[in-house]
């Protein structure tokens, strides 16, 4: 497990970049919600206004920043990072994330139920710190991949749960990670997913090419190197195929050679082009009025020597 920045919100290469900072002195709640949407509150981000947000961030050119926390320190640092900074951020868990918040006695009893039980109730803490730090949070889950699918019921389990008491989801969103299956399989599980998330007004993240390097125990350091580039064409048929679920609400993380992990320096070769092309490709596809219709996400890095 890392507590790392892991993930990136963004629309296009060029959004690789931080947003420019708050003006100088300006208090902590006034600093995390200047100039954002008038939908977007302090608080967990759902909805309507998480689309609201993303937009935003695709209209503005930057990147929401996501750290995947283990423990209570690390969620409140996250907030307390994005208070003193200027919001938004997604605060998220991975499986061993949330094995880990619950305990390592419970985790090696029931590794499933405890990963569920310790998400939620980091979830819980987040819902219940976030408006008080003054910041919009994202509350979202990491990779999940199709040996992990009861993990992922678990969590759908509890926002179902949560939005028939409270009219909204418990979180944000949640990432399902089946780049390692055909193409087609893929996507059919990703609607079949989709369709039951957007009862509850949940995002979906799903995964197009592999991200190299390693992370919570999945190990890609050996993938053929061909796989860690998406090509337009497949990113289409994902658009294509989730777009039709009403009230759907997804992004893409593509992979254009982003890694997990530490490596020299020349040995990540990141082609962001590919995004680009991608946005294009796909805005011509519908007719070419929107210029960037898909809302990209970015795990890993570069790589990094240190």
């Amino acid at each position: 497990m890392q507590s790392v920045v892991v993930a990136l919100a963004l629309s296009t290469a060029s959004a690789l970049v931080a947003p420019s900072r708050p003006a100088a002195r300006a208090a902590p709640v006034a600093a995390a919600t200047i100039s954002l949407p008038a939908t977007v509150k302090p608080g967990v981000v759902t909805g309507e206004a998480l689309v609201d947000l993303l937009s935003y961030a695709k209209e503005k050119g930057f990147a929401i920043p996501a750290v995947n926390a283990v423990s209570s320190c690390g969620i409140n640092a996250c907030m307390e990072a994005a208070a003193k900074f200027g919001g938004p951020m997604i605060v998220q868990f991975s499986r061993g994330g949330g094995q880990f918040l619950a305990g390592k006695y419970v985790g090696n009893q029931e590794p499933d139920k405890a990963s569920v039980a310790g998400c939620v109730a980091g979830a819980l803490q987040v819902r219940q710190l976030a408006e008080l730090y003054g910041v919009p949070v994202i509350l979202h889950t990491d990779h999940c991949m199709r040996d992990w699918l009861p993990w992922f019921d678990g969590l759908l389990e509890a926002n179902e749960d949560y939005f028939a008491k409270n009219g909204e989801p418990l979180f944000s969103s949640h990432m399902l990670d089946l780049s390692e299956d055909p193409l087609e399989e893929n996507i059919a599980t990703c609607v079949e997913y989709l369709e039951r998330m957007s009862k509850s007004n949940l995002l979906l993240e799903m995964e197009l090419g592999i991200t190299g390097g390693e992370e919570d125990g999945v190990d890609n350091s050996d993938v053929d190197s061909s796989k860690l580039y998406t090509q337009p064409e497949e990113v289409w048929q994902v658009y294509e195929a989730l777009s039709k679920v009403e009230n759907g609400k997804f992004t893409v993380a593509a992979a254009f050679g982003n890694v997990h992990g530490v490596y020299s320096p020349g040995n990540v070769r990141l082609e962001p082009q590919i995004l680009h092309n991608t946005q294009k490709f796909i805005s011509e596809k519908l007719g070419g009025e929107d210029k960037k219709p898909v809302y990209f996400v970015f795990h890993g890095g570069s790589g990094s020597s240190t």
